[in-house]
């Protein structure tokens, strides 16, 4: 029914559209406790703020699951690669999501003022810590990490912790951050009550301009300060799954090429911008629900962008750039990916229905009066 290639380019896809959804889902809840000291004042306006994300956080995790199992069964070398080369990393930012879960159960088993506030901060920074290292990953996905493939194809990662953490990579990950806190003044602007939802609307505000400008920085950065990849030869879209099979070399300027050379593509920048802007503009006119969508589209075009300027590379190796893994040999068998496509194409819907469902029955603000009537009943 699929060839080889186009199964690869539809598993290309999909892995987009889950990060895509963990980050428009997921990502609002994040910036929402980014927000939290600044956002509220008092321990009620708190309150509505962590009740606003409380019943939905959970459930938008799935798609960080999802995410997860895509990559472990579309795309096994780099499931190996990733999550061996980037595992400290990695389980600092579940060890947060660890200690988010343990704040919004616990930060209200206590009335006492110095109790809520540790775990109001404990919120605010396990809400900074994924944001950030999960945007340090894209930028150094983009850029390369070091590892090397033998001729048996075993993996071998030649980095720790801090070569992560280079200038780059720290530009994408405080771009990470400021995406996220736009998005999740949003959607506070939508749950909240006064003057919480105010506040917040105008830090997603200023966000947004944020954002524009480092994203801005991290386009010029890419074409002038990073050597791309480019396949030279070698390479079938339809051959085994064998990263070494192919031979690429590293240039200045490349890894911007492909919207050179495909310009359909900077649809996905140029809707960054518009996005954005339109979401300033539908804040400031109080139609908070409009802009909830036109934030999560600039997040979707944001990662888009990210995806397109890198493709047809995974992950590429800045010490053996021959043994780049792209979306061309480094996937699993084309009876894997069939299986794996109708088992999601049965599965994802449901997902989607189920939480479309959850998020009307959820919808209207979370006020003062909720939170004192219902007590100890909610967070």
């Amino acid at each position: 029914m699929f060839d080889y290639e186009t199964l690869r380019l539809i598993w290309w896809f999909l892995l987009g559209a889950l990060l895509i959804g963990f980050a428009v889902t997921d990502g609002f809840d994040l910036g929402a406790a980014m927000l939290l000291p600044f956002a509220a004042r008092t321990d009620k306006e708190r309150r509505i703020v962590i009740n606003t994300i409380g019943p939905v956080w959970e459930g938008n995790q799935v798609w960080l699951i999802l995410g997860a199992g895509a990559i472990f069964a579309a795309w096994p070398m780099l499931y190996a690669i990733a999550f061996s080369g980037f595992y400290l990393a990695m389980f600092i930012a579940l060890s947060a999501l660890v200690f988010r879960a343990v704040s919004f159960k616990f930060r209200s088993e206590v009335e006492h003022a110095v109790w809520r506030k540790l775990w109001d901060s404990i919120l605010f920074i396990t809400g900074v810590i994924p944001a950030l290292i999960f945007g340090v990953a894209v930028g150094n996905a983009l850029q390369g990490v070091p590892f090397r493939v033998s001729s048996n194809l075993q993996m071998s990662y030649e980095g720790g912790l801090l070569d992560l953490l280079n200038p780059f990579a720290l530009l994408c990950g405080l771009l990470s951050c400021v995406m996220l806190v736009m998005h999740g003044g949003v959607y506070l602007a939508l749950k909240a009550d006064e003057p919480v939802a105010g506040r917040a609307a105008g830090y997603a505000r200023r966000a947004g301009l944020l954002l524009l400008a480092l994203f801005i920085a991290g386009g010029v950065y890419a074409y002038a300060g990073i050597k791309g990849y480019e396949v030279t030869g070698g390479l079938a879209h339809d051959g085994p799954s064998n990263p070494l099979l192919k031979t690429v070399q590293r240039s200045s300027g490349v890894l911007l090429s492909n919207f050179a050379e495909h310009q359909w593509m900077l649809a996905a920048p140029a809707l960054v911008f518009l996005v954005v802007l339109l979401t300033r503009m539908l804040l400031r006119v109080r139609r908070p629900a409009l802009a909830l969508i036109t934030s999560g589209i600039a997040v979707a075009a944001v990662i888009a962008t990210a995806g397109l300027s890198a493709f047809p590379f995974l992950l590429p190796s800045s010490i053996e750039p021959n043994v780049s893994l792209t979306v061309w040999d480094s996937s699993s068998s084309r009876w894997t990916l069939i299986i794996m496509l109708f088992a999601t194409l049965v599965f994802l819907p449901v997902v989607l229905i189920y939480t479309s469902i959850v998020y009307r029955v959820l919808r209207g603000r979370v006020t003062e009066a909720y939170v004192e009537q219902h007590g100890s009943d909610v967070y």
